[in-house]
């Protein structure tokens, strides 16, 4: 109850009721980039925005932080930015593009995933090293590319695993993909015998076609998504979004999507 009373005192300092007789105000529109890996959860967010507020309209633009993070310096028309790293968002704030400091305003965590079919026979995270596997990651410029080679130099200083894991693994990459939803659908399509993504990918649709390998938390990174609202925006909606993202009411839209809620993190 009281996330849904913070939420619409929020879609509040949005809209404002129309007396009779009154013309309708004009339509409030906020344009937020955001990682590729929140397309699920952000669009759940942005139909509690519009259902309490009709005259808000917001556009989406889903890509990898990087490709996003570069349309925003080039001059793009964003409101808001949606990191799935800080490195991408420290970019647009030294660069003078965001209204003061960015807010950590949820997490993630990394798995591996394969086809159901498994044709491949993968069963641990050794296995992703043996010879003729195809794994499939995002490019290293993208967050979760970043992370996912990170894990793989982790795992190899785990006991356990031979000194040239990390080696044997990276040698078995066959695609960098331009953001976490091109691995996923190779992995799902059974062009790949396996992939690293966010947890949050693996949606119930996903989780049909592919079968989760967990990481262990030693070498499973926690991710940071810093979200800011961007210099040149004029949108009264776009501080109105970031704080619905911010509040319980968002947050829990985000747990339920499979993220780490930042306030489950403290």
């Amino acid at each position: 109850m009281i996330a849904t009373m913070q939420s619409l005192m929020l879609v509040t300092m949005v809209g404002a009721i129309i007396p009779p007789g009154k013309p309708a105000p004009q339509r409030e529109k906020v344009t937020v980039f955001a990682a590729a890996s929140l397309t699920a959860a952000f669009n759940e967010i942005a139909d509690t925005l519009r259902h309490h507020d009709p005259t808000v309209e917001i556009a989406f633009n889903f890509a990898g932080s990087q490709a996003l993070a570069l349309q925003i310096q080039q001059g793009a028309p964003a409101d808001v930015f949606a990191s799935a790293d800080d490195h991408w968002m420290k970019v647009v704030h030294d660069a003078g593009l965001t209204k003061g400091a960015p807010a950590v305003f949820v997490h993630n965590h990394l798995v591996v995933i394969v086809p159901k079919e498994n044709p491949a026979h993968i069963v641990t995270l050794h296995d992703l090293a043996k010879p003729g596997v195809k794994l499939v990651l995002a490019d290293p410029a993208v967050p979760v590319g970043h992370y996912a080679r990170t894990t793989i130099d982790a795992l190899a200083k785990q006991p356990g695993f031979p000194a040239n894991y990390a080696e044997d693994v990276n040698a078995r990459v066959v695609s960098n993909e331009d953001n976490v939803k091109g691995v996923v659908a190779k992995v799902q399509l059974g062009e790949a015998d396996a992939g690293i993504v966010y947890l949050s990918d693996v949606t119930p649709a996903v989780a049909k076609a592919v079968t989760r390998i967990a990481i262990p938390e030693p070498a499973n990174p926690l991710a940071d998504y810093p979200i800011a609202v961007l210099r040149r925006s004029t949108s009264k909606a776009a501080e109105a979004f970031v704080q619905l993202v911010l509040s319980p009411s968002g947050q829990d839209v985000l747990a339920r999507n499979g993220f780490v809620p930042v306030r489950a993190s403290h």
